[in-house]
């Protein structure tokens, strides 16, 4: 007998019949929420979650008020994207009126990066590399499945602990999107974040950029004091960049192979600097 259903039992022995009758109802419910937690989530409920999360990450901090800028990192990521396996996603890119250097992604298709990272970037192939660090994350669905693992334990406790608390359930979705704004703060397995690392140069590469980009991006970090406020929430959610760069290095003949391509300078210089 499972462990939900000995929970159920015991509260009909201890509990006078109305109000069993309402636990054992409640415990169903949680049991209903974790086993929806356990199953795959689809491509419409992916993109949903992932708009939520945009929207509260927007709510923190509004998209710069410069269209010129916000369309031209929409082109390159859009650019990207479109090299990828899920290229029909809704995509949406940004940069957040905040002087923190981070970036993130939601699942679905949107990629944020803030005003504080795009002023250290020197060209365009930089700015591909972060981005396509993120698109990586959604393409790999690593928020999603952190999001979908983290539900999984809130749910699971939760059965075990309502009788003894006695509140309602805030359902399903609302316990994946909590999960997912943890994420932000907490951020990904290390493991996750090389693995965005791996792929990211590759799709960077695959839209025609310099591969070095994002290792440019990250040398440009190893140099900042990671007790800087700007930084700080990037080294906590983030392994050092110095691990970064030298997991990196292993791929060092694909990078070299494509380092010729262009880096585009002075069209970021003119584009995304000229415009903030």
């Amino acid at each position: 007998m499972n462990r939900l259903r000995v929970l159920a039992l015991c509260a009909l022995c201890a509990a006078p019949p109305a109000q069993a009758q309402l636990n054992l109802n409640r415990l169903l419910d949680s049991a209903k929420n974790v086993g929806k937690a356990t199953q795959e989530i689809g491509e419409k409920d992916e993109i949903e979650i992932g708009r939520d999360m945009a929207a509260r990450l927007l709510g923190a901090a509004p998209l710069i008020a410069n269209e010129g800028v916000q369309r031209y990192v929409n082109n390159v990521g859009r650019w990207l994207a479109s090299q990828t396996e899920r290229p029909d996603l809704p995509w949406r890119f940004g940069v957040l009126e905040a002087p923190q250097l981070n970036a993130f992604a939601t699942p679905g298709g949107h990629i944020f990066i803030t005003r504080g990272l795009l002023e250290r970037m020197k060209s365009e192939a930089e700015l591909a590399g972060v981005l396509a660090h993120e698109i990586a994350h959604v393409l790999k669905k690593h928020h999603l499945k952190a999001i979908q693992k983290g539900a999984q334990m809130e749910l699971a406790g939760a059965a075990v602990s309502m009788l003894a608390r006695q509140d309602r359930s805030t359902g399903n979705r609302e316990k994946l999107l909590a999960a997912g704004t943890e994420l932000f703060s907490r951020g990904l397995d290390k493991s996750d974040e090389l693995d965005a690392d791996r792929l990211g140069v590759v799709i960077a590469a695959r839209g025609g950029y310099d591969a070095y980009g994002l290792p440019s991006v990250l040398q440009t970090l190893q140099a900042m004091n990671p007790q800087d406020s700007g930084v700080a929430l990037m080294f906590k959610t983030h392994p050092a960049p110095a691990e970064r760069l030298d997991a990196l290095e292993r791929m060092q003949p694909t990078l070299d192979a494509y380092a010729g391509q262009p880096q585009l300078a002075e069209r970021f210089a003119a584009t995304a600097r000229a415009k903030r």
